[in-house]
């Protein structure tokens, strides 16, 4: 185990650097403890400028271009500019960043991506920080399956932004009271999970969308492997399991609303064993819930994984998104539900949590179990 405290600085680089979501990435590491910016990539068009240059009308943060960043160089997305990175994190677009990436893994460099290209991959870990670091195991398999085999590169995918909020308190409950039989989820989320410029304002301006393509089955799919093991089969294949010992029915209904940031959900649960649970016992076993990320200590776990709140009005996105730099998930208004067994509200900072923080605690966290080779 590595402690990253120990570490004087780790180099990284960052794909996508000039869209939205590179963007995020590069707010989040300027100002990191252990990892040191020294590539950024980007499209032929911004390569050969200045960061700063590159982004100039483009920026969208509400503070500026970090004064250490403002200077790099933006290359095209090569691996050969990447040589020197021990982390590479990917915040391109799905157009283009399965073959990038994938160039990438074979040139013996770590992958964290936040697109979904590889998120079904049989053998590539689709981990949420707070819930299923573990699935980190099988990275030595991947190398190993890879023609010729690696010795370093792999790749992690972070889940889809409202898949991230919603296995969240799904994992707390599961660890406690064992598998639940079904889960129902309606979402509201925030325009900035469309990226930029995202959603028309005469589409969403007095009035939501009750329709966000591929989101529903990303959400359906993407928990059953978040929340599954690894299973290993007669010929010694390794794969997920997708959650197959105990199935689970999970049907969820996306929509979009005039929110910048924070998607929230209302969601139903009904568990596998009977009796089920009681909201006072939910509340509780939320608010002591603790994940591998925090005991860990990598420096941007949330002190709080859950943070359940007593107000009937909670959580709101515009007065929960920022709480602990946006790093951990929202829980309120848990009670018990006459058709299910218990109904919650979540809300989850889908440009944190929901996108660069957990592909940078992915990261963190990989580092510590010795799975990144420095």
């Amino acid at each position: 185990m590595v402690h990253l405290d120990s570490l004087k600085e780790v180099p990284v680089g960052v794909l996508g650097a000039t869209g939205t979501v590179g963007q995020r990435f590069i707010k989040l590491l300027a100002v990191h403890p252990v990892f040191k910016l020294v590539a950024l990539g980007a499209s032929k068009r911004s390569s050969g400028q200045p960061y700063s240059k590159a982004v100039a009308g483009r920026w969208k943060q509400v503070a500026p271009v970090p004064a250490n960043v403002r200077d790099i160089i933006v290359q095209e997305c090569l691996a050969e500019h990447f040589a020197d990175c021990k982390v590479v994190f990917s915040g391109l677009d799905s157009d283009v960043a399965g073959d990038i990436e994938l160039a990438f893994r074979k040139a013996e460099l770590a992958v964290f991506s936040n697109a979904k290209n590889h998120r079904r991959d049989p053998q590539t870990p689709l981990i949420v920080p707070l819930v299923n670091p573990s699935h980190l195991s099988i990275i030595p398999y991947q190398r190993s399956i890879q023609s010729p085999p690696l010795q370093k590169g792999f790749i992690v995918t972070n889940a889809n932004c409202s898949t991230t909020g919603l296995v969240v308190p799904l994992a707390a409950l599961e660890q406690k009271y064992g598998p639940l039989e079904a889960v129902m989820a309606t979402t509201m989320q925030a325009i900035s999970g469309a990226g930029y410029p995202g959603v028309p304002s005469m589409d969403i301006m007095d009035n939501m969308v009750p329709y966000i393509s591929g989101e529903e089955e990303k959400m359906e799919w993407e928990t059953a492997k978040i929340l599954g093991g690894i299973a290993t089969s007669e010929s010694n294949v390794q794969s997920f399991d997708l959650h197959a010992d105990a199935p689970m029915r999970i049907s969820a209904q996306c929509t979009r609303v005039p929110v910048i940031e924070g998607h929230t959900e209302a969601v139903s649960i009904r568990f596998a064993r009977r009796p089920p649970p009681s909201p006072q016992q939910v509340r509780e076993t939320l608010e002591a819930f603790t994940c591998e990320a925090q005991t860990l200590h990598v420096p941007s776990a949330p002190m709080h994984a859950i943070k359940v709140h007593e107000d009937e009005d909670r959580p709101q996105p515009r007065l929960d998104r920022d709480f602990e730099e946006g790093a951990g998930v929202h829980v309120g208004r848990i009670r018990q539900c006459p058709v299910m067994d218990i109904k919650f509200v979540l809300m989850v900072n889908n440009v944190a949590l929901g996108a660069a923080t957990s592909s940078i605690i992915n990261a963190e966290v990989a580092i510590a179990k010795d799975v990144v080779v420095l």
